[in-house]
């Protein structure tokens, strides 16, 4: 006797031999698949309480985002298109005016548009930009990792220290008012240390927490003081080295020409580094890359990938492995991996001038089973087969846009978007079903969210932030 059956459906495995069951099942127990195959045959074999059927609906493994922001859910498109602006806002938000109902409440919304676009497990670096991080103290990622319990997907939380110069002022909020106080590098490492001893693994592997230093780049060569360029390269391999010491992932954010080498000059690369952005890197860079077996996440519907391109392609054709990201959720871009998925088979494509780059189950796997890999999870999630945990997602295949129901792996890459997600199962645990979500209250998080969000505002004084900017209309270009 199974706990759950889901039979009936077209199954996308994405198993070693890239299976594709036209009317399989996927048998649960616990919070495991025990068993994937044709409904005909696992239907006598197996019996459940309850038996979802999946008739004319994908079946997947639910997908991975591999790079995101804690935050961002409550700031998305302030400051109109001044990204100068739009990064004062988040280090105002997320070091001074932010408090613990702030981390919770967003952790909440981001949860939940998470799992109604069948996002299942996500990367969140705890703060904006690549040096904001909300790690003066573990409260803070406390209330996000509350926060997305609740919700009931996986989450890898990554948290570390800004770049120096040290001390960095962050405010705390109280009844009585805002107070600002100095904090150190070694005040962060600590506020960590407790983070990591409390939640990671957490919630039976649900929560994960990922260390973090920001990106050094050339600018920072040239233009920080000597004394606090040397300070991050010594903070960088400290972390690093913790990392490794506890089995942790490693990241970063924003990197680009010049500071893949300066990566591997540091010592920081290998299996367990996962870089963020990657453009404009060198040929030697490249090689470097596949040389350590670092990994990649890349992040299509970003600015960075407005500004500079991920050579995409090439990386896979050498042996990297490549994840996307969606950079989420703010300014301008959403939490939906099958957004992500097809701006990155056209992004690619236009670069090259040939439709045959980056075929749809090569981004499938970079939002399924290459991300898991670039997060060290793949031996638990990122396909569907026995052993592994029960995250799966069923997609509507029975609407206009992905009728009829021929070439259904095609369909869900090309055509599909997160609301066609129908039913999303998290553990075994069935968080969502028929577009309605089962584990919280979407209505009082939405509605909790915009009060908070409200209450950032009138303290950190953003409210110009939310005017149309100029040329808003009827210009080529702000």
């Amino acid at each position: 006797m199974a706990d759950l059956i889901v039979a009936h459906g077209v199954v996308i495995t994405i198993d070693a031999g890239r299976r594709i069951l036209d009317d399989g099942a996927v048998v649960i127990e616990g919070d495991r698949i025990i068993e994937v195959g044709p409904s005909q045959d696992i239907l006598k074999r197996h019996q459940a309480p309850e038996i979802i059927d999946a008739c004319q609906k994908a079946v997947m493994p639910g997908l991975v985002d591999v790079h995101a922001h804690a935050g961002h859910a409550f700031i998305k498109t302030m400051g109109g298109n001044d990204l100068d602006a739009w990064e004062k806002v988040c280090e105002t938000a997320y070091s001074l005016a932010s408090d613990e109902n702030f981390w919770f409440t967003e952790a909440q919304l981001a949860a939940v548009e998470r799992l109604r676009f069948g996002v299942t497990t996500g990367v969140s670096l705890l703060g904006g930009g690549d040096t904001i991080m909300r790690t003066d103290d573990p409260v803070y990622a406390d209330a996000h990792c509350r926060g997305v319990v609740e919700v009931g997907t996986r989450s890898v939380v990554a948290i570390g220290p800004t770049r120096p110069p040290h001390p960095r002022p962050y405010g705390r909020w109280t009844e009585d008012g805002q107070k600002t106080y100095p904090v150190e590098f070694k005040d962060q490492l600590e506020s960590c240390k407790e983070t990591i001893l409390k939640w990671h693994g957490a919630e039976k592997g649900c929560i994960n927490i990922a260390l973090l230093t920001p990106a050094l780049r050339t600018e920072h060569a040239s233009d920080m003081v000597p004394s606090d360029f040397e300070a991050a390269r010594e903070q960088t391999r400290q972390v690093q080295a913790l990392s490794r010491e506890l089995k942790l992932l490693f990241t970063q954010d924003g990197h680009t020409t010049e500071s893949v080498a300066f990566a591997e000059g540091l010592g920081i690369l290998g299996p367990h580094t996962l870089l963020s952005h990657v453009t404009d890197i060198t040929e030697n860079e490249k090689e470097i890359l596949a040389r350590t077996g670092t990994r990649v996440a890349h992040n299509p519907s970003s600015n960075a990938s407005v500004e500079g391109r991920c050579p995409v392609p090439e990386l896979l054709d050498m042996g990297v492995t490549m994840a996307l990201g969606s950079d989420g959720t703010a300014p301008d871009r959403s939490s939906d991996m099958f957004r992500h998925m097809q701006q990155a088979m056209h992004y690619h494509r236009r670069h090259f001038r040939n439709a045959s780059v980056l075929p749809p189950g090569k981004v499938l796997e970079m939002a399924t089973i290459d991300a898991a890999r670039a997060l060290g999870l793949e031996d638990q999630v990122g396909s569907l087969e026995t052993g592994k945990k029960a995250d799966i997602i069923l997609v509507d295949l029975a609407r206009p846009h992905l009728a009829p129901f021929h070439m259904p792996a095609y369909r869900v890459v090309c055509f599909a978007n997160g609301n066609d997600v129908d039913t999303v199962i998290v553990g075994g645990k069935i968080l969502m079903r028929a577009r309605k979500v089962l584990s919280v209250d979407e209505g009082r998080i939405v509605e909790a969210a915009h009060l908070a969000a409200t209450q950032l505002i009138e303290r950190a004084g953003l409210e110009p932030m939310l005017a149309i900017p100029d040329n808003f209309w009827g210009a080529s270009r702000y």
